[in-house]
């Protein structure tokens, strides 16, 4: 699996697409671990209310009972720093609440990769459903795989609305409803309408995977948000060329990297899809796009014009799995990636994911 940082996705080799029918389905309710019952979620909650006090954060109001095994890791933490704890910053904030949530819902929780750093690195200014401005306050980190828990490559920052919106939903079924919302006579679901489930759909994808049949035809209605992982290989080099346009030079790198394909009649078609989507990018932001977000935009508003994507379809069938992942690798190598490239082999690709568990934590023995 390779991962692209910036956009940061991850694509999968074909030997870990395989690998990838062996993950366990989401178990149902009698089968998934109580919330708050046994002896491993009271040391988790007893560790997490000492992290608490190491960073000077007082818990909850919720727990600060005497029952709480997190007030009680918190009075044991206070009594050991006392006033040497650390002074927190937002993203320590988000970690530790982000720890509560999980612990609280019997939701794994991977804490070797997922830190504040992390969280700090995964940090939007838009929300990537919505599009609407993110402050500390509004900011809502969870899982884009609701059967995967909060893990590494797993986790994306929106609104509060969009996320409560995605909650339960995947690649299948966001698809479906996106579908069903543009044909009407209902023009929003959840508050969102066709262009956000399309929206939430694609992000969805990211992390599913699918046939490389499918993944080829998906329109890249949203971008990667960063340290995301994706699954599907055409997908990240489907990323990985809408990105080129956002940055100079564009025009030169995917000369060269539409010389690194095997034949010519695969070189006309790349080259068919880039006249077809760099004019739409520029005619969306009638050349005036200056800020971070609104090139971002125009990128994917590209992706709504039927010509690219019959264009990138008709490129993207001729490859294989293992030919894009291929492609992605030697970009990177000769330096023509705008966002670095980064590999991830199985099975840390989704470690920590507790995809055999549906993303629950594993019950108390």
């Amino acid at each position: 699996m390779a991962q692209i940082a910036a956009a940061v996705p991850a694509v999968r080799t074909t030997a870990q697409l395989e690998l990838a029918g062996l993950a366990a389905p989401i178990p149902d309710a009698a089968a998934r671990p109580a919330v708050g019952q046994g002896s491993s979620s009271n040391d988790l909650g007893f560790e997490l209310g000492f992290d608490h006090a190491r960073h000077g954060v007082t818990p909850p109001v919720a727990h600060l009972s005497h029952q709480s095994p997190l007030l009680q890791g918190w009075q044991a933490g206070m009594a050991t720093f006392g006033r040497r704890a650390h002074k927190p910053n937002r993203h320590t904030r988000l970690w530790l609440q982000l720890r509560v949530h999980a612990w609280q819902r019997g939701r794994s929780f991977e804490d070797v990769q997922l830190t504040p750093n992390y969280l700090q690195q995964i940090a939007a200014d838009f929300c990537p459903i919505l599009r609407s401005p993110l402050s500390e306050q509004q900011g809502s980190v969870d899982r884009v795989r609701d059967d995967a828990g909060y893990a590494a490559g797993n986790l994306a920052m929106m609104s509060p609305g969009a996320n409560a919106a995605k909650a339960r939903h995947g690649w299948a079924s966001a698809s479906e409803l996106a579908r069903s919302v543009a044909q009407g006579p209902i023009r929003s679901i959840a508050g969102l309408g066709p262009q956000e489930w399309r929206r939430v759909a694609v992000l969805c994808s990211f992390v599913t995977e699918l046939p490389h049949e499918e993944a080829a035809v998906i329109p890249l209605h949203v971008l990667p948000p960063n340290r995301l992982r994706l699954f599907n290989p055409i997908q990240a080099l489907q990323a990985l060329v809408t990105r080129q346009l956002a940055t100079p030079g564009w025009s030169a790198r995917l000369a060269r990297l539409e010389a690194l394909l095997p034949n010519e009649a695969l070189r006309a078609d790349f080259n068919r899809f880039v006249l077809a989507l760099a004019p739409r990018v520029l005619h969306v932001g009638k050349g005036a796009l200056t800020e971070t977000h609104e090139i971002r935009w125009a990128l994917e508003d590209a992706w709504a014009q039927p010509l690219v994507q019959k264009r990138w379809a008709k490129f993207a069938l001729q490859l294989n799995a293992a030919q894009a992942e291929a492609l992605v690798q030697r970009a990177a190598a000769k330096r023509l990636c705008p966002v670095h490239v980064q590999r991830h082999p199985e099975p840390r690709a989704t470690e920590g994911w507790a995809l055999e568990r549906g993303g629950y934590r594993a019950p108390a023995h």
